[in-house]
């Protein structure tokens, strides 16, 4: 690849090669992060394509993440899910961490839906809790725009104002509710990782308004704006970041709450899909 090779060539190199395997045009894009990966099982899939047949596309490391794109149906949908997410504490570019939100536009999909694994700042927030977003702060010290914008892919200078689409929000709002299932409405902050934060950063960052913390999801946003991609992000609290009551972290547990998780989320998701008109 040429240095200099613009980033819509490179989008259109990658979805050319995803169309050869599936011509199926996907209108919903879901990324899935740690422990939600069983939400790629109840996909009606035509497709599986590791993530290292998909010309420059980075490889995922992460612990549970498998690291391929899933093209099919899912809750009558089709969609195009990444089952792996890439981060910048691996070592990926912020460029490469959100290749995924970006091939997903260039497929033709409509709507991002993340979700993630978060600590709870917020000290009325649970473990197995489930959360949207509202908001985020970007504590991360990278941003997936820095350089050459393509003018072809997105503007200069997206506004954020409305990262988490607020329709979308209001949506997996009634839909939570009609589910009885409790969506914490949250400001995430995203952070850099991947160690976890000391007491006086989980301190400072509940004091900024911050009531989740997490290492992904603000870069894939911020690019699925810029694309003009909808946005929805949910999150499952798996630990509790309370400076004055911190536990050692246990990797194992915290991976164990999003899967206990993981079939709530998977639901409210496949009961959203086939209701975006109402959006």
């Amino acid at each position: 690849m040429s240095m200099t090779e613009p980033l819509s060539t490179r989008l259109e190199r990658m979805a050319d090669a995803v169309r050869r395997h599936c011509p199926l045009r996907p209108r919903a894009a879901i990324l899935l992060g740690t422990g939600l990966g069983g939400l790629a099982g109840r996909i009606n899939a035509m497709c599986k394509l590791p993530y290292a047949e998909i010309p420059g596309m980075a490889q995922a490391t992460a612990h549970s993440h498998a690291g391929e794109l899933v093209l099919g149906e899912l809750a009558g949908m089709p969609v195009a899910a990444f089952s792996g997410r890439l981060h910048c504490y691996e070592g990926h570019s912020p460029q490469d961490v959100v290749l995924p939100v970006r091939l997903a536009r260039a497929l033709g999909c409509e709507v991002l839906i993340m979700g993630s694994a978060v600590g709870g700042l917020n000290p009325q927030y649970e473990v197995g809790d489930l959360c949207v977003l509202e908001d985020h702060l970007n504590l991360m010290g990278v941003n997936p725009l820095v350089g050459p914008n393509d003018d072809q892919v997105g503007p200069r200078w997206p506004d954020m104002i409305d990262t988490y689409d607020a329709k979308l929000r209001a949506l997996a709002g009634r839909i939570a509710l009609e589910r009885h299932v409790q969506l914490h409405r949250t400001v995430y902050a995203g952070v850099l990782g991947p160690n976890l934060e000391t007491r006086a950063e989980y301190r400072w960052l509940r004091s900024t308004g911050a009531d989740v913390v997490g290492m992904s999801t603000v870069p894939e946003a911020i690019a699925a704006v810029h694309s003009g991609l909808r946005t929805l992000a949910f999150a499952i609290v798996t630990d509790r970041c309370l400076a004055d009551a911190l536990e050692p972290a246990d990797v194992s547990r915290i991976i164990a709450a999003a899967n206990a998780a993981e079939p709530i989320l998977a639901g409210l998701i496949s009961a959203l899909l086939p209701r975006l008109n109402e959006a």
